[in-house]
C-alpha cells in the first residue's frame, strides 16, 4: 500500500468550473482542425476525421471501485489543543498518540475530473489525495471502532460518487456534441480551402429539369441543375484533386421522385401485380427522365445490365439505383456489395430499391434496419427518412475515405395472383 500519510488532502471537485473547462476543450478541438494541413484535410473523410477528434477530446469521467479498496492502520499524532510554552512561542500544539486508518480506492478515467466543479453542487465536498489510479484518504481518532471507520468510509465514498454522478450528467451532453462540432468545423474549413483553390464551380456536369415536366410524382416546380461538388477524398498530403459528385439537393430530389412511386403502386395495384425487377426499373426510369434533362442524349438516367439506374460522368457512375426483390438478409447484403462495387467516383450517391411481396412487410423493414450496420463497410446511419426508408454512409471496400451515401427504400408491391387450377 502506497503511503500518503504526509500528503495534504485536497478539497475535491473544487478547482475548475465545468462550463469554462468544456469551452476550453472545445477550443482545443477547433484549433486542431484549423492547424491540420490543408490538402491532408481535403483528402480525408469528414466522417472519420470528425469521429477521431470526438473520440480524442471526449471526457472520461472517473469511476471509483469501492469493492476493491484496501486499508492500512498506523499510529499517528493527533493535535488535541494548545498549551502554554516558554519564550516567544507561548502557545504550541499539544498532541496525543492516536490511530489512523489509511484508505486507498482504485479508479479509472481522467483524474482531472476530481478537480472539476459539476454544474450541480452541495458545497459539502469530500477531501482526498488523488494519484494515478488511486483515491486515498485517512480516518483518524483516539477511540476508533470498526463501525465508526466503516461509517466514515461510506460517507466519503458516497460523497465522491454523488459528485461523479453530477459530473457524468454534464459530460454526456459535452461528449455527444463533439462529433457534430468537429463535422461543422471540418466542413467549414474545407469550404474555405476549396474557395481558396477556386474549385467551387466549373466541374462541367449539369442536370437540368425538363421544361414542362409533369409534377404528378415529383417535387414542386423548381429549376434544378445538378452541379458536381467536391468529394471527401483519400487521406494524404498530395495536392487535392476534385472529382464530380451529385449535389445533396439533386440527390434529395431524385429520392423524392423514387419515393412518390409508392403512390403510383397504390393507385394502380393491378399494373404491378405481375411485374418483374426489370419492368419495375423501367417505370422508375420513365419517372426520372420525365423530370430531368441530360445535356447530350436527352436522357440523364439510363441502365446497364438487368436492374441498374445510372448517371455517368466521363464513363464513371456518379449515381446508381439498384432494384431488387426481397429474398432475405443474405441477398440484401449482397446487393449492398454489388452497389458499392459499381460506384467509381469519390463521395458518390446511390439508392437501393427493395420490393417486397411477402405478407409481413414490417418484418422485412425490421430486418433491413438490423442487417445494414452489420455490413463491413457500414459507417453510420445518416438519417431515418421514414418507416421504410433510411440513408446510410458507407466506406469504399478499397478505401474507407471514399464515402458513399446509400439510401434504402422499401416498397410493398401487390402479390402475384395465383392461377386457378
Amino acid at each position: 500500500m502506497r503511503s500518503h500519510r504526509n500528503a495534504v488532502p485536497d478539497i475535491l471537485f473544487n478547482k475548475g468550473d465545468w462550463f469554462a473547462t468544456q469551452a476550453q476543450w472545445k477550443k482545443q478541438l477547433l484549433d486542431a482542425i484549423e492547424r491540420k494541413y490543408g490538402d491532408e484535410l481535403l483528402n480525408t473523410s469528414t466522417t472519420d476525421l470528425a469521429r477521431f477528434y470526438a473520440s480524442d477530446m471526449a471526457f472520461e469521467v472517473p469511476q471509483i471501485y469501492p469493492e476493491d479498496l484496501v486499508v492500512d492502520q498506523r499510529e499517528t499524532q493527533i493535535e488535541t489543543g494548545r498549551e502554554n510554552g516558554w519564550g516567544s512561542d507561548r502557545s504550541r500544539p499539544y498532541y496525543i498518540t492516536g490511530t489512523a486508518v489509511d484508505v486507498e480506492i482504485p479508479f479509472t478515467g481522467n483524474k482531472l475530473g476530481f478537480d472539476i466543479q459539476p454544474t450541480t453542487r452541495n458545497f459539502n465536498n469530500p477531501r482526498a489525495v488523488i494519484r494515478d489510479g488511486i483515491v486515498s484518504f485517512s480516518i483518524t481518532g483516539t477511540d476508533l471502532s470498526p463501525a465508526r471507520v466503516k461509517q466514515e468510509i461510506d460517507r466519503v465514498v458516497g460523497s465522491i460518487n454523488e459528485h461523479l454522478a453530477w459530473l457524468t450528467n454534464d459530460a454526456k451532453s459535452y461528449n455527444s456534441s463533439l462529433e457534430g462540432l468537429a463535422t461543422q468545423a471540418i466542413e467549414r474549413r474545407k469550404e474555405k480551402l476549396l474557395r481558396d483553390k477556386s474549385l467551387v464551380a466549373g466541374l462541367g456536369f449539369k442536370m437540368k429539369e425538363r421544361p414542362g415536366a409533369s409534377q404528378t410524382f415529383a417535387a414542386p416546380s423548381v429549376r434544378r441543375n445538378i452541379r458536381p461538388t467536391v468529394p471527401r477524398p483519400a487521406a494524404s498530403r498530395e495536392p487535392f484533386k476534385p472529382e464530380p459528385i451529385l449535389s445533396s439537393e439533386d440527390y434529395e430530389h431524385i429520392l423524392s421522385v423514387l419515393e412518390n412511386m409508392v403512390g403510383v403502386m397504390e393507385q394502380s395495384p393491378g399494373a404491378f401485380r405481375e411485374i418483374d425487377e426489370e419492368s419495375l426499373r423501367t417505370h422508375f426510369l420513365v419517372q426520372l427522365n420525365g423530370q430531368f434533362l441530360g445535356d447530350a442524349t436527352g436522357e440523364t438516367f439510363n441502365y446497364e445490365g438487368k436492374s441498374d439506374i445510372l448517371i455517368k460522368v466521363d464513363g464513371k457512375n456518379i449515381f446508381v439505383g439498384e432494384c431488387k426483390f426481397w429474398t432475405g438478409e443474405k441477398g440484401y447484403l449482397e446487393t449492398l456489395d454489388q452497389i458499392l462495387s459499381y460506384l467509381s467516383w469519390r463521395d458518390t450517391k446511390a439508392a437501393v430499391l427493395v420490393f417486397n411481396r411477402n405478407k409481413d412487410f414490417s418484418a422485412v423493414l425490421a430486418k433491413i434496419e438490423e442487417a445494414t450496420p452489420s455490413h463491413p463497410n457500414f459507417k453510420k446511419t445518416a438519417r431515418k427518412r421514414s418507416e421504410s426508408s433510411w440513408t446510410y454512409l458507407f466506406g469504399h471496400k478499397d478505401d474507407a475515405n471514399r464515402e458513399i451515401t446509400i439510401t434504402v427504400q422499401a416498397y410493398n408491391v401487390p402479390e402475384r395472383i395465383k392461377p386457378r387450377l
